[in-house]
């Protein structure tokens, strides 16, 4: 009888037992323990095909098709959880981690982010590494029924953020795309990826032609590697082509990733409620997370471009959740262990010290699962700190002053204070209850609820006794504290479960939980995401969720102010030195213009010398006031010192373009003087910071 089924029995209940099994699940011969016997014609077929497939498929343009494929590869050598599911997202994760280390290889060799040399190595070690391990493929065709849940939040976060740009060209849809200045700094970082062909911090003097330095040392790129290298993949090409449809792709990459965020939340809860929660407690969990992320305020940080700080949270919710739950064996946990700890750190290394601390506390918890094995597990455990700390000690010995960037000041996304604090002290009130804390994933998951508390009180009595208040990252730390809250409702689903007794099921009452369960998705909506089907909230005012933001995402509400010309009037074909645009008299603007400009020209590094425009630019459009007029151009002959060469100007009314030429050259400044009257930028800018 498996421990989740004794668990069931009273007598079971009265005893301390773990929630999984401690030993490794996998194939077993006839004969015993050992798979089986290792065939050299089969490890040389799937050699060949390592091979031949990256090559057919880039070949014909479907290069896309071997992302799938290298989840599915992994997914089949792999024996870690029940479902198909299951297997895939962990699957998921250990292929992120395998991309992001093997990307130091992939920065030093002479092939780039090519698809063929990428996917074949991947694919290589998948097929030794089964090979050595005796694992035949095979996947679990299982499926239960909130997998329809996950894959649900997904679908619906992925429809409300798609439907404004169906129909629209890729310039138009750049008007979504730029509604922050940082999402043009992420663009950036992506951009010099591709544009050097590996990690910018390892290629610094190149990546600064791309980029503003020393960010090409000092900010984590986890993120935008991954997204350079799926680009690679669906583009079939390392050179990603004209810059528009690179925007574009990006952009749509972002939004699947938010998506993905979304569905992952839903997942991790499950997974930590394992087979234990069921039924229609189960869908109440999965519904309930699920409705959270509907309703979540947490879609500013899309809108407002955080782009590594949503996809890093995406990654420590699936570590968290492997962390408390190690339902697998223990080389499958040493990989997604790895895996999780290095795509977190990647994509955003403050979130690092939450993966660090869960994974240590999963280690002692679950200290009898890694009994005689304790050598490669400490191996491991060192080689995955190097290859993490690696971005992060760069950093520190550049121009990072860490003191002061840990209190920088800045526009951020708060977090709902209901659900951090809430559902934390929801998670923990679950945590200490008989029926978790005497299984070692309730042990693992109430050390992650005391370490990430731990954290988030520290950092916050650090920044009031320096700063004496709570400042940028703070707030991006709680981003952390949320995902906890939320995941941690599948051990509060875990304390509501009763008795289980599937076989007992008759057809009567499995329809009677079918029922059950859709009125208990109905009550979470309407509870959590102000869903109120068809109701208005009083006789003048539309429902809550007609307000909520990701609602308002998909009615193209967060459109920023691109003018009417959008994107194409911001790339100048024949133009290769830098350029200026000044499109409003409104420096802001001026400064987004401008660097959306040299983004899609490919000069991305001239931001170097521009990026101060904002607030000392603040002329172009018709009729500035003369004081503003004049230290305009003063600051303006500042910057154009700054640049590799005379860049080219370009201004929205153009009696301004003509005396900025004048002026100009009658101090001497070589420029060129473009004027563009259908590219007058009039939308007000405020809302492109976050409580703006």
């Amino acid at each position: 009888m498996s421990t989740a089924q004794s668990e069931l029995t009273r007598g079971a209940r009265n005893r301390p037992q773990p929630a999984e099994p401690a030993g490794p699940v996998g194939p077993r011969s006839r004969a015993g323990a050992r798979g089986p016997r290792r065939n050299p014609l089969h490890l040389a077929l799937a050699l060949l095909l390592s091979w031949l497939v990256p090559a057919g498929l880039v070949a014909v343009h479907l290069g896309v098709l071997l992302l799938p494929l290298l989840v599915l590869a992994v997914a089949a050598v792999i024996r870690t959880g029940g479902v198909l599911l299951d297997r895939l997202v962990v699957a998921g994760l250990i292929v992120a981690g395998s991309v992001l280390t093997l990307g130091l290889l992939y920065s030093l060799w002479p092939w780039g982010l090519a698809p063929v040399p990428t996917t074949g190595v991947m694919f290589t070690l998948i097929s030794v590494g089964g090979w050595l391990a005796r694992r035949r493929p095979r996947l679990p065709l299982r499926f239960r029924g909130s997998d329809l849940l996950v894959l649900g939040t997904v679908a619906v976060v992925g429809r409300y953020l798609l439907h404004p740009l169906m129909g629209e060209t890729a310039a138009e849809r750049v008007a979504l795309f730029a509604t922050s200045e940082d999402r043009l700094a992420h663009f950036s970082f992506f951009s010099g990826i591709q544009g050097v062909g590996g990690f910018n911090f390892l290629h610094q003097e190149a990546a600064k032609a791309y980029l503003i330095p020393p960010s090409e040392v000092t900010y984590p790129q986890g993120s935008h590697f991954l997204l350079a290298w799926v680009d690679a993949l669906v583009h079939s090409s390392a050179d990603p082509g004209a810059m528009i449809y690179t925007v574009n792709r990006y952009f749509l990459y972002l939004l699947v990733c938010y998506a993905l965020f979304c569905g992952g939340l839903v997942w991790a809860a499950r997974w930590i409620g394992g087979p234990r929660l069921r039924g229609w407690r189960c869908t109440a969990v999965c519904a309930t997370v699920g409705a959270v992320m509907l309703a979540t305020n947490y879609l500013d940080l899309l809108a407002h471009g955080f782009d590594s700080t949503f996809i890093g949270l995406f990654f420590v919710t699936l570590t968290l959740a492997v962390a408390v739950r190690p339902a697998m064996g223990v080389g499958e946990f040493l990989l997604a262990g790895a895996a999780g700890m290095i795509t977190v750190t990647y994509a955003y290394n403050i979130y690092g010290a939450f993966a660090g601390v869960a994974l240590f506390g999963a280690l002692v918890v679950h200290r009898r699962k890694f009994a005689g094995r304790w050598f490669w597990v400490i191996g491991a455990l060192v080689v995955t700190l190097g290859v993490a700390a690696l971005p992060s000690a760069l950093s520190l010995m550049g121009d990072l002053d860490v003191a002061s960037a840990s209190n920088m000041n800045g526009p951020s996304v708060s977090a709902d204070n209901s659900v951090l604090i809430g559902g934390g002290l929801l998670g923990l009130l679950a945590a200490v209850m008989p029926r978790n804390r005497r299984t070692a994933t309730g042990q693992a998951h109430l050390a992650v609820l005391l370490g990430t508390g731990a954290l988030l009180s520290a950092f916050a009595l650090y920044q009031l006794h320096t700063i004496q208040r709570y400042s940028y990252y703070f707030h991006k730390m709680t981003g952390v504290g949320v995902v906890v809250s939320l995941i941690s409702l599948g051990a509060v689903g875990v304390v509501l479960q009763g008795q289980y007794r599937g076989s007992t099921r008759t057809l009567p009452r499995r329809a009677g939980e079918l029922v059950v369960s859709v009125l208990t998705v109905a009550t979470a909506l309407s509870l959590f995401a102000g869903v109120q089907w068809g109701f208005l909230s009083t006789e003048d005012k539309r429902a809550d969720w007609y307000a909520n933001p990701l609602v308002a995402w998909g009615r193209g509400e967060w459109r920023s102010d691109m003018g009417p010309k959008g994107a194409e009037a911001l790339q100048l074909p024949g133009v290769t030195g830098p350029v200026v645009f000044l499109v409003a008299n409104d420096d802001y603007k001026n400064l987004k213009a401008t660097w959306l400009a040299a983004l899609l020209n490919r000069r991305g590094g001239d931001m170097a010398a521009l990026y101060d425009m904002h607030p000392h630019i603040g002329i172009g459009g018709p009729s500035p006031k003369e004081e503003d007029y004049r230290k305009s151009v003063g600051k303006l002959k500042e910057f154009i010192a700054k640049l590799p060469a005379p860049p080219t100007i370009v201004t929205a009314d153009r009696s301004v373009g003509d005396r900025i030429k004048h002026d100009l050259a009658a101090q001497g400044v070589k420029v060129t003087v473009l004027s563009d009257p259908q590219n007058l930028w009039t939308e007000p800018w405020k809302r492109t910071f976050p409580g703006g």
